[in-house]
């Protein structure tokens, strides 16, 4: 199904690979062949638990000590989901005064539905403003600048990626949620943080290679929201040439990862599918 779209120079738009995690991949699969783009969904980050005994005992205690903290900074929609999906989870007072910071609008939609389950509103929630340049950590800061304060307590739920090594906390300035937790303990608030979930690359074998052929071909656009997705794709040691595909990417650290793989072309929107569409019929337009 290619819904009859033409590429920037009259070639045809398709496919248009998804790499989100599941179930966010199948779910903007739908939406995209709905709107006619022959959309197929390829994650190239799998999300699963903690596999260290450590780190499988610390989220456990966080989630029942989450209630003593004054914010949690969730990283993903996927550290929400992960970090709340226990039977174990603490029920707050109706009257807590916790807050909830979220990076973007998806992640925020996902916390606020789990808010509701914990009988909390959604007003509860601190996001970066509707109209940011960017969805991040830094343009979330000037929105909780004032609850980082002397004497208050933030619990970042974040992920690791397996197979990488630990970014220094408070590291490279701009840089997520390293940043923003070097700005909270700058501030004087003191900073905790939890690993929800680990996230493993697509390992590409033989079969799956082959099943490339045609999906970096002219036309072909690809949905990076991530580095680690970008990283989890062959490369030309692997014998794959990305120069004559499209990368849409949601982050300008995610556009130099691409134009490094050798993306012919690579196109910067905002992390919201709405935005993302808008992206795809300009590329399919003639």
């Amino acid at each position: 199904m290619d819904g009859g779209r033409t590429g920037p120079a009259g070639v045809g738009l398709g496919p248009v690979l998804v790499t989100r995690p599941e179930p966010e991949a199948s779910a903007w699969v739908e939406v995209l062949r709905s709107q006619g783009f022959a959309a197929r969904a390829w994650p190239l980050i799998e999300i699963g638990e903690p596999q260290a005994p450590e780190l499988r005992q610390a989220l456990d205690r966080w989630r029942r000590d989450w209630v003593d903290c004054d914010a949690l900074m969730f990283v993903s929609s996927s550290a929400v989901q992960r970090f709340m999906a226990s039977s174990d989870l603490a029920r707050p007072a109706a009257d807590a005064p916790v807050r909830f910071w979220a990076p973007g609008p998806g992640t925020a939609r996902v916390l606020a539905h789990a808010l509701q389950t914990l009988g909390l509103p959604a007003d509860r929630i601190d996001s970066p403003l509707p109209d940011a340049a960017q969805f991040d950590s830094e343009h979330l800061w000037p929105v909780v600048r004032a609850q980082a304060a002397p004497g208050r307590r933030v619990l970042v739920v974040r992920g690791r990626t397996v197979g990488q090594p630990e970014a220094a906390e408070g590291g490279l300035a701009g840089h997520g949620r390293d940043w923003l937790m070097a700005r909270c303990r700058e501030a004087g608030a003191q900073v905790d943080l939890v690993v929800a979930y680990e996230r493993r690359p697509a390992v590409f074998d033989v079969a799956a290679l082959r099943q490339l052929a045609g999906m970096n071909a002219p036309g072909s656009v690809w949905l990076l929201s991530a580095s680690e997705s970008v990283a989890a794709l062959p490369g030309p040691s692997a014998g794959v040439d990305w120069s004559a595909a499209c990368a849409v990417v949601t982050h300008p650290r995610i556009a130099e990862a691409a134009q490094a793989l050798g993306f012919g072309r690579v196109v910067q929107t905002r992390p919201a599918l709405p935005e993302v569409l808008r992206v795809l019929e300009s590329l399919g337009s003639p």
